[in-house]
């Protein structure tokens, strides 16, 4: 009997061994809730931001900026061989911000005219541009230059739309522009705008011509 109860002895758990086990299964649980509760707050604060961008987005989302061509002049458009034309032309672009609460800059900014889909001025640089909330400016640089290749499609068709008394050009306006709303800058994005003038023109025009049709321009950012 007495050999059996020291059998039993051995085999019964120790009393110090079953309360080790029993914190190691609390602290597993333990460090698993903690996580959790780590992964939902980050999750809360992330649907918090996100809700935060969504009303800042709805209240000063920007919208694309408005261009028209107000007014146009030409100086000098003429051809010599092989051939070559000459030119000195000026459109007048109003730039509009349709935006309350957020302004525009604009960046690298060029003009050129083209005809048939052919540059007949070269690229002029523009100086950067900044435009105000709900505000409005004039760009209406003089652009042209001598001894300009074109092909003989352009020389032709520009010769007969003088004789008939309507040329189609079309004004490119292009860049980078940013809105900005307070303290908050977005960043760099391409802009480009297109504007076809339908203009009253003769070979005795030299200055204001009339616009045949209004001239909202297409633009793209």
């Amino acid at each position: 009997a007495e050999h059996a109860a020291k059998a039993d002895h051995k085999n019964a758990p120790s009393a110090s061994s079953t309360p080790e086990s029993y914190s190691k299964e609390g602290g597993g649980g333990g460090g698993g809730g903690a996580l959790r509760a780590i992964c939902g707050a980050i999750f809360t604060v992330l649907i918090l931001l996100g809700i935060i961008a969504l009303i800042l987005w709805l209240v000063y989302r920007p919208h694309k900026p408005r261009l028209t061509v107000v007014g146009a002049a030409i100086y000098d458009l003429n051809f010599t061989a092989p051939p070559l034309i000459s030119t000195s032309v000026q459109f007048s672009v109003l730039a509009r911000n349709p935006n309350r609460r957020v302004s525009i800059h604009y960046d690298k900014l060029s003009m050129y005219v083209t005809y048939k889909n052919q540059i007949i001025t070269p690229p002029l640089p523009l100086p950067p541009l900044r435009l105000g909330h709900k505000s409005t400016v004039v760009i209406a640089p003089v652009l042209g230059g001598n001894g300009i290749p074109v092909s003989p499609e352009v020389a032709n068709g520009l010769k007969n739309d003088e004789a008939y008394g309507v040329v189609l050009m079309r004004v490119v306006v292009l860049g980078r522009l940013r809105w900005k709303a307070g303290a908050i800058k977005t960043g760099r994005y391409g802009f480009y705008a297109r504007c076809d003038v339908w203009l009253r023109f003769n070979p005795s025009s030299n200055g204001q011509v009339p616009l045949l049709a209004p001239s909202t321009c297409k633009v793209d950012v």
